[in-house]
């Protein structure tokens, strides 16, 4: 004789008779791994064996789901390229600075804790007066980290080129940083000034990282006259507004065929995973980590959102929706 149950709102039919612990086997489910609600009232799992279920009965099993519609799926996790600057591999997307810290002491404790192998240098004057004094190359070995000269105070081409060819001659380096100022109180390149520099840096074979504007035309103008990355700012330099210009530095990235590292701005820690989610390659980063009161702390911090936002740009984010999108699925509902 069949029993007529209603199971999770369904008519089913099952052998007579049959307790709740031999309904649950005979749908080959677990029974520590469900809950039973039977006439709206829950069965205690130490009962299951003792139960019976009479005609009619309405039953209700459930258990834990994930939010997803499809559990078993596995996404294949996605390459990253390398991270490549004129030829050279560097492990770390991040690119620190060598200003504005107490002591050079302290930005080679912050170096260390950034991860960063690439560090940005100024050429000065040698103060002749103290020969014995404290130098950068003592604490931060140029033959263990790339130093990226650059032209950091330059407001003509010519100055920058100056700079630069004295640089060479210093330290044997090709690898060069362009920044051409535009005026002191904004410190916007001069994209005029640095497009003129770029082309003679190119022709006297330097490899040139060059800091402008985040006007996509000039940008895409840059790669094409020879620059080995392109390198907008997300702000002025040194106010740690952010990036000001999302649509601006995604539309750089999408046209780029060399390196794109946001350069001058950034103030954060979740201002360089913004930047890195956009699908930047790299960040360059000083007054934010130098002027932190814990400059090594947030030197660690920059590495790891640095980190944190490739890998969410690799995965892909969600998509924006206007109007709320519930986690788990409505089917099954009790």
């Amino acid at each position: 004789m069949a029993l007529r149950l209603s199971l999770n709102g369904e008519p089913r039919e099952f052998p007579s008779p049959m307790t709740v612990d031999e309904l649950l086997r005979h749908l080959a489910l677990d029974p520590a791994k469900v809950a039973v609600e039977r006439n709206l009232e829950i069965v205690p799992r130490s009962t299951y064996r003792a139960v019976g279920l009479s005609e009619g009965d309405k039953l209700e099993i459930v258990q834990f789901i994930g939010g997803g519609n499809d559990i078993g799926a596995v996404a294949n996790p996605v390459a990253d390229k390398p991270f490549v600057v004129a030829g050279r591999e560097l492990k770390s997307r991040l690119i620190i600075g060598t200003g504005k810290y107490k002591s050079y002491a302290e930005n080679a404790e912050a170096l260390v804790a950034s991860g960063a192998e690439m560090v940005t240098v100024a050429l000065r004057r040698v103060n002749v007066m103290e020969p014995g004094a404290p130098r950068l190359v003592d604490f931060i070995d140029p033959k263990k980290y790339v130093y990226l000269p650059n032209t950091a105070g330059c407001y003509t081409a010519e100055d920058a080129l100056r700079t630069l060819r004295l640089a060479r001659e210093a330290g044997g380096w090709s690898l060069v940083k362009l920044e051409v100022l535009g005026d002191k109180k904004t410190l916007y390149p001069d994209m005029i000034e640095t497009l003129r520099a770029t082309e003679v840096l190119v022709r006297e074979e330097f490899q040139v990282m060059v800091y402008c504007s985040d006007d996509p035309l000039l940008a895409k103008r840059l790669e094409e006259i020879g620059a080995a990355a392109i390198m907008p700012l997300a702000a002025p330099i040194g106010s740690g507004l952010g990036i000001q210009n999302r649509i601006n530095i995604r539309l750089i990235v999408e046209q780029a065929r060399v390196p794109v590292i946001v350069d001058a701005g950034v103030g954060t820690a979740s201002d360089a995973a913004i930047a890195m989610e956009l699908g930047c390659d790299g960040m360059i980063v000083n007054t934010a980590i130098a002027e932190a009161k814990n400059p090594v702390m947030m030197a660690r911090a920059m590495k790891l959102a640095v980190e944190a936002g490739r890998l969410a740009y690799l995965s892909g984010r969600m998509a924006k929706k206007q109007y709320a999108d519930p986690s788990s699925p409505l089917a099954g509902l009790i």
